[in-house]
Parts: structure tokens; C-alpha cells; sequence
């Protein structure tokens, strides 16, 4: 099972976060050269809002599918094929309406692999073993998060053949995962009749007893945007702070991804375990977020090449922590168990929330201050995030 989620995250997080961290951008600047910030910032907000619709429909379809493959083996499938022809599609895009149009579809389908496949944690896992399979998850999470981005610098110079290899990893997302979790029929199932009170229990966000689980939705949210708010924006980081050229930009945007990401898989290795020992899950989520404010501190003081990989150690660290951890504390705050793959895909669009919203928020720093304003931004969003964590009573 544990397989199934590490395989499944690396094969649809690595082509997501190649294509918005390092591709997209890069396609945006030869659409729009002279207003790339701001388009970025608008496929955020697009993607934001078709993400929240996408998250809580599809996750709620899968909650109530009965069919002879499962709950969540038909999303997986559909989901995986529907992300890779959106990223061909993408590729071959000349205008920004076209992306728009593109990147929403891709949104859809994406969410359509990312609901499913965080639910059969709640489905199939007991309490006790939440906190590993949640850093196996986070391993898989962890090598598509910067793996993704290393393998879309070495394609600046060929981004439609980085689009291509992508969307052939996203198509296999799905299906991998679905052969090796095996899930049953859920014929089974009680057939569910459509009446005022199932809809507004499986299409809409949780109403009673919430609170904790609203605080980690927010609180997701907010660290997850504090990290974005930077990684989003790394490839301009690196050309327009720092002034580098395209050779030492690509050069240094892979030197910060593998930092990134070996700290990341270390922490991923131990972090969710020790949680399991201890019986804690506030604890690693707010030391994370406190060493990814940290970490941002570094560039904001130097802006040089030397400060980012400082950067990239520390808050590589927070992030290995965090996401070895979380879904193990989403699982625990979800109010109905009934509705996992739904809450649970409202929980993850504070993580897919946080990826669009800290690039919005970059983007306003560096129009009303400039680039060196995305750092506090970022340590600030990280640091109320752990707050709201911190205030969680259901879990310790």
C-alpha cells in the first residue's frame, strides 16, 4: 500500500511541479515576455478556482462510486490519461487564452488523481501506522516535488520535449498505483439516494464538529504558500534577483532542487515514523514551518547564489518534516470518515491552494517592493501557519 501512494505522488507531483516550477514559467515568458509575473499570477488564481470545484465534486463522486474496480480505481484511470493529453495540449499553446483553457482542464484531471489517491490512507490504514505510510507518501511526495523541477531545468532549452516526457510519467500515475494497492469491488456499498441532506453531506465542505479541521486546512495552507511563495518563482529568482545568465540559472536551479530534495527524502525517512513512536503530529508539522521561516531568512539578507543553497538545507529540512507528517494529521482531523476522498481533497487544495496562492502572493511583493519582499512574505505565512496548527486539540 505504502508503494502504491510513493508511486503514485512521484508520478503526478514530479510532471505538476516540472511544469509550474520550471516549464510553464518558461512558456509564459516566450507568450507574454512583458507580463510574465502577471500571467503567472492569473493561471494562478484560474487554477485555484477550478481546483476547489474539481477537489470537493470528484472527491465526493468517489466517495459514493460503486463499481466492480472500487471507490477510487476509475479516477485514477481517468485522471491520469486526462492530465498527460492537457500536458501536450499545453505544449503546443500560442496564446495566454489558451493556456488558460488548458491549464483549468489540466486542474480537473489532476484533481481527479490527487483525491482518490490521498483517500485510501483513511480507507485502508490503521491509526497507528498513519505516521509511516504518511512518510512513505512523502517520500514518493518528496522526490516528485524537486525531482520534478531538477529534470524540467535540464528542458529550458526544449520545453515542448520536457512536456512530453511529463505527460508519458503523469499517464502512468494512475494505473501504477492501482496494480499495486489492488483495490475491491465496492458493489457492495449501500446504493445512496439523492436527497437535500447526501448532497450537502458529500458536495459540500464539513459543517460540524470541523474546527481542528479547519485549523490544518488553514494552517496546510499557509505553510505550504509561505514555500511556493519562493519555489514558485525560482527560475526568476535566479534571473531577475540575482541576475544570473541562462546557463548558471539552469545550472543552480538543479543545485537547489537536489539539495532540496535530499534533505526532503531524509526527512521523509525518519520523520514520519518517529511521529508513530512519539504519538505526536503537531509537533513535526510546527517545527517544520519555523525551519522553512528560517530558511527563507538567508536570500532575503544575501541575494547570491550562496544564500539560496543555505535555503535550500534549512527549509529543505522543514519541508521533509511537514510533508512526511501531514497526511497523517489530515487523516485524523477529518470530521466523517464517510466523506475521506471529499475532506480530504478540500484538505489537499490548502496543499494545491498553496502552490498557486504563494506565487500570487510573491507576485504582489514584487510589484509593490520587488523581489527581495518574497522572503518575509514567505517566513510570515509560514509562521501564523504553524500558529493554527498549534491550536488543534484533537491531536496532539
Amino acid at each position: 500500500m505504502g508503494l502504491a501512494l510513493a508511486f503514485g505522488a512521484v508520478l503526478w507531483l514530479g510532471p505538476y511541479l516540472g511544469v509550474v516550477g520550471v516549464l510553464l514559467p518558461a512558456r509564459v515568458a516566450t507568450i507574454a515576455p512583458d507580463d510574465k509575473a502577471g500571467v503567472i499570477a492569473l493561471l494562478s488564481v484560474v487554477a485555484m478556482i477550478v481546483a476547489t470545484v474539481a477537489n470537493i465534486v470528484i472527491g465526493a463522486f468517489s466517495d459514493l462510486t460503486r463499481s466492480r474496480w472500487g471507490r477510487r480505481t476509475p479516477y485514477l484511470i481517468v485522471g491520469s490519461l486526462g492530465t498527460a493529453v492537457m500536458l501536450v495540449a499545453i505544449a503546443q499553446a500560442t496564446t495566454v487564452t489558451e493556456l488558460i483553457v488548458m491549464w483549468s482542464l489540466y486542474q480537473v484531471f489532476l484533481n481527479a488523481i490527487v483525491a482518490p489517491l490521498l483517500a485510501v490512507i483513511a480507507d485502508r490504514i490503521a491509526p497507528r501506522h498513519r505516521g509511516t505510510i504518511s512518510s512513505i507518501y512523502a517520500f514518493g511526495y518528496s522526490a516528485g516535488l524537486y525531482g520534478g523541477q531538477i529534470v524540467g531545468a535540464q528542458f529550458l532549452g526544449s520545453i515542448n520535449a520536457g512536456f512530453f516526457l511529463f505527460a508519458a510519467l503523469t499517464l502512468l500515475s494512475g494505473p501504477v498505483a492501482v496494480v499495486l494497492m489492488r483495490e475491491a469491488s465496492s458493489r457492495s456499498m449501500p446504493t445512496t439516494h439523492v436527497s437535500r441532506r447526501m448532497l450537502l453531506d458529500n458536495f459540500s465542505f464539513p459543517r460540524k464538529h470541523a474546527r481542528d479541521y479547519y485549523l490544518a486546512l488553514f494552517g496546510k495552507f499557509l505553510i505550504m504558500g509561505g514555500t511556493f511563495a519562493v519555489s514558485g518563482y525560482q527560475l526568476y529568482i535566479f534571473t531577475d534577483y540575482l541576475r544570473l545568465d541562462d546557463a548558471a540559472t539552469a545550472q543552480n536551479v538543479t543545485l537547489i532542487s537536489t539539495i532540496l530534495m535530499i534533505t526532503a527524502l531524509t526527512m521523509a525517512a525518519v520523520a514520519g515514523p518517529i511521529s508513530d513512536k512519539l504519538g505526536t503530529r503537531k509537533l513535526p508539522v510546527i517545527f517544520a514551518a519555523v525551519f522553512i521561516a528560517v530558511g527563507v531568512f538567508f536570500p532575503f539578507v544575501a541575494p547570491s547564489p550562496w544564500a539560496m543553497i543555505v535555503y535550500a538545507v534549512i527549509a529543505g529540512i522543514g519541508m521533509g518534516a511537514f510533508n512526511a507528517v501531514d497526511q497523517a494529521l489530515n487523516v485524523e482531523v477529518l470530521p466523517d470518515q464517510k466523506t475521506a476522498a471529499k475532506d480530504l481533497g478540500i484538505l489537499n487544495l490548502a496543499n494545491t491552494g498553496g502552490q498557486i496562492v504563494g506565487p500570487i502572493v510573491a507576485a504582489a511583493a514584487i510589484s509593490a517592493v520587488g523581489y527581495q519582499a518574497i522572503f518575509p512574505a514567505a517566513a510570515v505565512m509560514a509562521i501564523v501557519g504553524a500558529v493554527l496548527v498549534s491550536a488543534i486539540r484533537s491531536v496532539r
